[in-house]
């Protein structure tokens, strides 16, 4: 390694909540300069003379990287690149690396919270104890909202990589049935359902699959009504997978037993959001938390580390770009 390598983390506060070990990633370079957070306006200038720029959700432009000549190599600390200007990368000679299969237990995890809480009811029975419906009960229970067993049910799922497998994984083991779809853009596969003849089959349908100009909005109006009236659709992928106006009419119309988001198209929702809507039923949002364990938060450092490892060495690894 040379005396060169000088890295900058524009957005550390937003992996690193002063609970991860950043030695691994520390001892990669001579120099890493840790920012909590970085505006547009601030990236190139922070930049200037680094070699290594590691990002989270700032954005990394085709201007950025114009103004930084001596950048060549971004580490993103998360799965998706859609904060990098990949084409630039590559038209500047910026390799892109990012983390992958970091958050699985977690996300898993997190998906079948949703459905468990969708299924039982949790939050409408945790409101009501709070506001002393219990206490103040006939009988020795409530049992207002309807309480749905997953075991014998069909669950759907679009995406089926390293994060869809751990779902119906625990999926099956609360004994579902579990029914893989054909993600758009994709080439047909003889185990895909297309989605037409998914949709009216499933009880629950989990999404795991990228977002991008096949996937953008590929549930809307018409795909929500294809799904069996009381179904449940839980999100934990991108928030542009849904027309979020159209699940929120859905959700109005009583048609869907209930829906579950972790994710928003605009992250956070500053300029307001459909699903924020105080009078949408059956609805659970998680504000973008699944995949924020320690663990897996420290699995993005080890990934990073090897990233800038292996391109040092020559050998780069995880390449996006």
């Amino acid at each position: 390694m040379s005396n060169s390598n000088r890295a900058v983390f524009l957005d550390h506060h937003s992996l690193d909540l002063g609970d991860l070990d950043m030695q691994p990633l520390k001892q990669v370079f001579d120099e890493l300069e840790l920012y909590p957070a970085s505006t547009p306006e601030q990236v190139a200038e922070r930049l200037q003379g680094a070699h290594v720029a590691i990002t989270n959700k700032t954005p990394i432009t085709a201007a950025t990287l114009g103004a930084c000549p001596d950048l060549k190599l971004v580490l993103v600390a998360a799965t998706g690149t859609n904060n990098i200007d990949l084409k630039a990368a590559r038209e500047h000679g910026v390799t892109v690396s990012n983390c992958q299969g970091y958050g699985t237990p977690s996300v898993a995890q997190h998906t079948l919270m949703l459905l468990l809480a969708l299924a039982t009811r949790l939050p409408d029975y945790h409101r009501d104890v709070a506001a002393g419906k219990w206490q103040t009960a006939k009988q020795f229970c409530l049992l207002d909202y309807p309480i749905v067993e997953l075991e014998g049910k069909t669950l759907g799922m679009l995406g089926h990589g390293e994060l869809g497998g751990a779902v119906a994984k625990l999926a099956e083991a609360f004994g579902m049935r579990v029914l893989l779809g054909q993600i758009p853009g994709r080439p047909a596969r003889p185990d895909r359902l297309p989605l037409d003849e998914l949709l009216p089959q499933v009880d629950a349908l989990t999404l795991h699959c990228p977002l991008n100009e096949h996937t953008e909005n590929m549930l809307g109006e018409r795909e929500l009504n294809l799904m069996k009236p009381g179904a449940y659709i839980i999100n934990t992928a991108r928030g542009g997978l849904i027309n979020e106006q159209a699940l929120a009419d859905t959700l109005r119309r009583g048609h869907l037993g209930g829906a579950a988001t972790d994710v928003l198209v605009q992250e956070p929702p500053v300029n307001g959001n459909p699903l924020l809507s105080a009078d949408i039923p059956r609805l659970i949002i998680t504000p973008h938390s699944a995949w924020g364990s320690k663990e897996a938060r420290q699995r993005i450092v080890g990934q990073m580390t090897e990233n800038a490892q292996g391109f040092f060495n020559g050998a780069a690894i995880r390449v996006v770009s």
